[in-house]
């Protein structure tokens, strides 16, 4: 049964949910940085980076797992050479390195945002 996922404070601009589940397979949208109470951006790659994995663990969470349960989470970033920010935020959610998901870095192109990301979970 499938299974549409929203957390307060964070929608699409598009009538889609954050995330979706069925059965034990969970996969979002795209994920931004936004503020959850004002939807602005923070300016710093930092402070986009922490706001995405908040919402990654609560759309997550919401939709009845856990970040172990994150399989790959696909990222782009406005410059991929910087990834010491995104790498801060991976290995506070992902801190013991034998249960870390797969990753994908993507040059972020199409968008305003420093920082966006996928992710897809599984539980058994």
């Amino acid at each position: 049964m499938q299974q549409s996922i929203y957390i307060e404070g964070f929608a699409h601009g598009n009538p889609i949910p954050a995330g979706c589940r069925i059965g034990n397979l969970l996969m979002t949208g795209v994920i931004s940085g936004k503020d959850a109470r004002t939807g602005v951006r923070p300016e710093s790659i930092e402070g986009q980076c922490a706001a995405v994995f908040k919402h990654a663990r609560e759309i997550v969470e919401a939709g009845g797992m856990t970040t172990a349960d994150i399989i790959k989470m696909t990222v782009w970033l406005r410059d991929v050479s910087d990834r010491k920010a995104l790498n801060a935020e991976w290995v506070k959610m992902f801190p013991d390195p034998a249960h870390r998901p797969a990753r994908m870095v993507m040059p972020l192109t199409e968008n305003d945002a420093l920082i966006l990301c996928d992710v897809t979970a599984y539980r058994p």
